[in-house]
Formats: C-alpha cells, sequence, structure tokens
C-alpha cells in the first residue's frame, strides 16, 4: 500500500495562513477561514460552511451548512440564505431552529451526542457550554444542552470545531482528534491558558485557534509546548475579509 500523503507543511504559529489542508482518503480537505468563528471547507466541488455571518455573497455557496449556537456571531438568517447552494442541508440544534423558524428553516436537527451523514461526512454533535461564565449570577453564556460543537469524520480523517465553550469534560475525552479548532475569547468562552490545558488533555495532532478576537496567542502557544500537539495559526482577523471572486480578479 502506498504511503498516505502527509498534510502540507505547518507554518509556524506566528505565520497565520488563509487556509489549512489534509490530504484524506475522499481526497484533499481544505478549511478556508473567513472572519471569527466564520469558515468553511472544501473536499472536491464540495462545500461545507460553519456559522456563516456577515456580508457573504461573493463567497462559493455550499451543499452544507452547519450553525453552532443562537448568537448573531453564529447566526445570521440572512448570511445563512447567501451560502445555501439549491438544495443544500443545514443541520443545527433545536434552538438554532427555534429562532430561525420559518426563515432559513433547518434541514436536521442535532442534539448533542447525536451523527448525522452530510455530504458522505459524518457530522457528530459535541456539547458546548460554561461552567460558569455568564452575562450575571446565576446565568451563563452558553447553556449546556443548548449549542453544538461539530466532530466532522471524512476519509480517514478527524477534524474538530468546537464552537462557543469552555473547557469540557466532553471536549477533553474526545479521541484521535487530527485538527481541532478551539476558541480562546473572554468572557464568552476560556482564556489561551485553560484552553491551552484542554488541548493538552485530548491532544489532537494539530490545533487552531478560532473565535479568539484580542486574546493573547503567545500564551496558547507556551501553554501547548512539550505537549506533542501542533499549533498552526489561520487568519480569522483580516483587515477586510477577501472573498474569492475579489482574489481572482487580481
Amino acid at each position: 500500500m502506498a504511503p498516505e500523503p502527509a498534510p502540507e507543511t505547518a507554518p509556524a504559529p506566528d505565520a497565520p495562513t488563509t487556509s489549512l489542508s489534509h490530504e484524506t482518503e475522499a481526497g484533499t480537505l481544505t478549511i478556508h477561514p473567513v472572519r471569527h468563528g466564520t469558515l468553511y471547507l472544501t473536499l472536491g466541488e464540495q462545500v461545507i460552511w460553519l456559522d456563516p455571518v456577515g456580508e457573504l455573497g461573493a463567497y462559493p455557496k455550499g451543499q452544507a451548512v452547519l450553525v453552532t449556537d443562537i448568537h448573531p456571531d453564529h447566526l445570521d438568517a440572512a448570511a445563512l440564505s447567501a451560502v445555501r447552494a439549491d438544495g443544500a442541508v443545514a443541520v443545527g440544534p433545536q434552538a438554532v431552529a427555534d429562532q430561525l423558524g420559518e426563515q432559513g428553516s433547518l434541514d436536521t436537527v442535532l442534539a448533542n451526542g447525536e451523527t448525522t451523514e452530510v455530504l458522505g461526512i459524518q457530522v457528530t454533535a459535541v456539547p458546548m457550554y460554561n461552567h460558569h461564565r455568564g452575562p450575571e449570577e446565576g446565568k451563563l453564556f452558553h447553556d449546556k444542552g443548548r449549542g453544538n460543537g461539530y466532530l466532522l469524520e471524512v476519509g480517514g480523517k478527524r477534524v474538530y470545531f468546537a464552537g462557543d465553550t469552555a473547557c469540557t469534560d466532553e471536549m477533553k475525552a474526545l479521541t484521535g482528534i487530527d485538527h481541532a479548532f478551539v476558541p480562546m475569547n473572554l468572557p464568552y468562552t476560556m482564556p489561551p491558558e485553560e484552553a491551552a490545558e484542554c488541548v493538552a488533555a485530548f491532544k489532537p495532532a494539530v490545533v487552531t485557534p478560532y473565535h479568539y478576537n484580542d486574546s493573547d496567542l503567545s500564551v496558547f502557544d507556551k501553554g501547548l509546548e512539550g505537549s506533542g500537539v501542533e499549533v498552526r495559526r489561520a487568519e480569522f482577523y483580516p483587515p477586510e475579509p477577501v472573498p474569492p471572486a475579489a482574489e481572482d480578479a487580481e
């Protein structure tokens, strides 16, 4: 059997990239950061969006869309509509379905722990929640059971998008993750040192910070030194998002 092609050469942690790729048995899987928690994946001719938010009309339309939560930096009905190709499948938790109503309604509702198949990709909803951080005493920014992180299994690779979450037991229990995307912005999720501690617990082969705003990512890098986890930075906060159509026109 021929050896599996290696992933693309990783940039240094202080050199953000505009895409991240893995060779899978189903072809090249490429993750394209857009901004904050918004990104899309390409696998051959297939496009899968995660949390489309903002002006995305010039970006490629997707055959599938995954939504993690109801907050406006993750759920944007207009953006969801803009990136859905005809017949596209939209997946999200019940809270997202309730908020959308008839506008951009979901095709598949997934509760924490449930799995579905989308475009030949196995998608599992992983709990995402806060333990104690919230807008006021007795309330949390993210209640357990409301939102979903997503574990995608495609062509022998396992890619995890944590969503808006603190370091949970369910995250620490994950195994065999090839690439994890983990948030770290206070007060809504967790600080970089907590994120690093969590990542060191489940040891993905590669981790990329996203949804980090002005967090000090050097603290995250330092916390993972010697862990065996490779940190790859991606550009989630460009000065202005540059859609592919604009890039091609240059």
